[in-house]
């Protein structure tokens, strides 16, 4: 077993370490002193001084430029210049199930009454048949119609008045389908554009989601009644904004009536289609100072009476006015006319 120090032992070891501790101390003394001296040899005030360092505030200005700049190129978003509607103090004149009118130059929303009601479009449906057909066709290419194409059209309906055999061009089927509301034109143009009905209107759907108009749903090129075939004002505006921007639209909407020559298994067809919109006849007039330009009507029992309508004002900005459900013809001009006359001119 290890020996127990004797208290005098005990006594000497601890003399010991306080002198060893206290030798340590002074060295660390020394050695700070000395560092003192070196740093500030002739005792003088300590200057502080500004040390140069990279400039942060240049860079930040640097990168908010580059952020800004950004800003400016990135792409628009989607509803960027768009109508917003909402619903508008009742108005009495518009009876109508559903109103509405937009300013497209300046995204005003004038005036709207159940922009967002699903409704049936009748024949307003062309107007999406006919913005799918610009960007997914050929306008030169031809399609000869078979009986295939036709046979599911009420012979009651509005028609061009195209038989089996008659070959005829897509811009002359865009004319045959918005003059004369030719449920046979747009038909053909289904066949001509994707092959048949079904895979055409499946590119209809897709557009319409494209462009934002996601209240409506097409099962046809035409417009007669199907339970799935439904729209909105506001889609149709949507629609509108569209094709407004094409050349072709304003020009087979912008003319009274259109003479298309084709043939039918060799043989020479001459066919006049005209428009039928009461404000390019006569039959109802606009407001002053406001000049339709093109439009589509619709009408089928359950749709009842539809119209959309292009139109500019004196300062030439343009507008798209819609009237869907209404209880007549008569009162679907009556309708419009009073839209239009919101337009401060």
């Amino acid at each position: 077993m290890p020996r127990k120090k004797t208290a005098k032992q005990v006594k000497r070891s601890r003399m010991f370490l306080r002198a060893f501790l206290a030798t340590l101390a002074i060295a660390a003394l020394g050695v700070g002193t000395a560092c003192f001296f070196l740093a500030n040899p002739f005792g003088e005030e300590e200057v502080t001084r500004e040390i140069p360092v990279p400039a942060p505030y240049e860079s930040q200005v640097q990168l908010k430029t580059l952020e800004e700049q950004a800003i400016k190129e990135r792409p628009a978003l989607f509803g960027d210049g768009l109508c917003v509607a909402e619903e508008s103090e009742p108005d009495g004149q518009i009876t109508a199930k559903a109103g509405i009118i937009f300013n497209r130059t300046t995204g005003e929303v004038v005036y709207s009454h159940n922009a967002y009601e699903t409704l049936y479009p009748a024949s307003i449906t062309k107007c999406m048949t006919f913005l799918t057909a610009l960007k997914h066709g050929d306008l030169s290419a031809k399609v000869t119609v078979t009986e295939e194409m036709l046979a599911n059209l009420d012979p009651e309906s509005s028609v061009a008045g195209l038989k089996p055999g008659d070959t005829l061009s897509l811009e002359q089927l865009l004319y045959g389908l918005m003059l004369p509301s030719g449920n046979d034109a747009a038909n053909a143009i289904a066949w001509l554009v994707a092959g048949g009905e079904e895979a055409f209107v499946a590119l209809m759907n897709e557009e319409a989601q494209a462009i934002g108009a996601t209240g409506s749903h097409f099962t046809n090129a035409h417009g007669l009644t199907d339970p799935s075939h439904y729209t909105t004002a506001y889609d149709i505006y949507l629609v509108y904004n569209e094709l407004l921007d094409y050349d072709k639209f304003l020009e087979v909407v912008g003319v009274p009536d259109y003479t298309a020559q084709y043939e039918n298994q060799g043989t020479p067809v001459t066919k006049t289609w005209v428009r039928g919109i009461w404000y390019f006849n006569g039959q109802a007039e606009a407001p002053s100072g406001v000049t339709p330009i093109g439009g589509k009507t619709g009408t089928t029992p359950e749709a009842g009476y539809c119209l959309s309508l292009a139109s500019s004002d004196s300062q030439d900005e343009q507008y798209v006015s819609v009237v869907l459900k209404a209880d007549g013809r008569d009162a679907l001009y009556g309708n419009m006319t009073a839209l239009l006359s919101k337009i401060q001119k």
